[in-house]
């Protein structure tokens, strides 16, 4: 596995990651213990050595389920949470108090002295735009009880916000190929200041994954909910785009996708290849797709006139689509 270091911490992390959302068991028709287990171990296995999680994915099941893992399997790791969305913070519970009581509580789950990064998990704009989270953050690291501290986003604009704190330490986005927007401003912004770019959803929330064909959709899938369309099936979309809207883009992108490469290949690849990006952090489902995902390090980059050409599609083809923030 390639290795890149993370921002200015001088910490080396693999380049590719594992996204342990799915780890909750609260989705995917609920993941078992020993499946989940199984999953942790392919991807150390493949010398995956950075690990996402949050303390509300499946009420703190997913913490759990690396602690545990940690216990038993040494190494080098570094596990990455989230705080801010639990019930009783999110939307507007926002604390000294409230954050301080809620990484207490995933030092406890993970079973770890200190976290080796904790993240704002989206929290609202206008908390951002205050700052007094970020002072939090630097207390709690001044405790001892984390050692790095960045934030998850949702937008260019919340992304850019938290590039002016000091001592942000990394920044978690969406970026793929159906959406390209940090290549213009976050991503410089981000190498010039020395914030570790983390990278989540990049087969747009399956999309890219080749495996869905339409309505309806699996069973356990929540997708990203759309701030737009109100029924079942259309309130979930893909990265912000309509499944229908979806399958006729990637179906384009399909033809794109070099011999010897998947579709998924070629997605984790088109974000490996942009030299901001620190980790890629894929969900895998099975331990077979964590295998898989983690052998788009050792695959030579894209043309240049492939980007070129997937730029274009995305300016023309997908951005006008795009439901919700970007």
């Amino acid at each position: 596995m390639n290795a890149r270091l993370f921002g200015k911490t001088g910490l080396s992390v693999a380049e590719i990651g594992l996204g342990c959302w799915q780890l909750g068991g609260t989705d995917w028709s609920g993941l078992s213990d020993l499946r989940a287990r199984s999953i942790l171990i392919a991807a150390a296995d493949s010398g995956v050595n950075f690990f996402d999680t949050a303390d509300v994915y499946g009420n703190g099941r997913s913490e759990e389920v690396l602690g545990h893992f940690l216990k038993d399997r040494k190494g080098d790791f570094l596990v990455a949470t989230k705080v801010g969305r639990a019930s009783g913070i999110y939307p507007s519970g926002y604390t000294w108090d409230a954050i301080r009581t809620a990484t207490e509580s995933s030092l406890k789950r993970l079973g770890v002295s200190a976290l080796h990064l904790t993240q704002l998990h989206c929290v609202p704009k206008d908390v951002l735009k205050n700052g007094e989270i970020f002072d939090w953050l630097r207390r709690l690291k001044a405790d001892g009880k984390i050692r790095n501290f960045g934030a998850s986003v949702e937008s260019v604009e919340e992304a850019l916000l938290c590039l002016e704190q000091p001592g942000l330490a990394s920044l978690q986005l969406i970026y793929n190929v159906l959406r390209q927007e940090p290549e213009k401003d976050v991503f410089p912004l981000a190498m010039e200041k020395g914030v570790g770019i983390i990278v989540r959803l990049p087969l747009a929330d399956g999309l890219l994954g080749g495996h869905l064909t339409g309505p309806p959709i699996p069973s356990g899938y929540t997708g990203s909910p759309s701030p737009v369309t109100p029924h079942a099936n259309e309130a979930i979309t893909f990265c912000g785009l309509p499944l229908d809207r979806g399958l006729q883009i990637v179906a384009k992108v399909q033809s794109m996708v070099p011999h010897g490469m998947s579709l998924p290949q070629l997605a984790l690849r088109f974000v490996l290849d942009h030299k901001a990006v620190s980790v890629v952090i894929p969900g895998s489902s099975r331990p077979a797709h964590a295998t898989s995902n983690a052998q788009a390090t050792g695959m030579p980059p894209l043309e240049p006139a492939l980007h070129e050409e997937l730029g274009r599609f995305y300016r023309a083809e997908v951005a006008p689509f795009i439901q919700g923030p970007s």
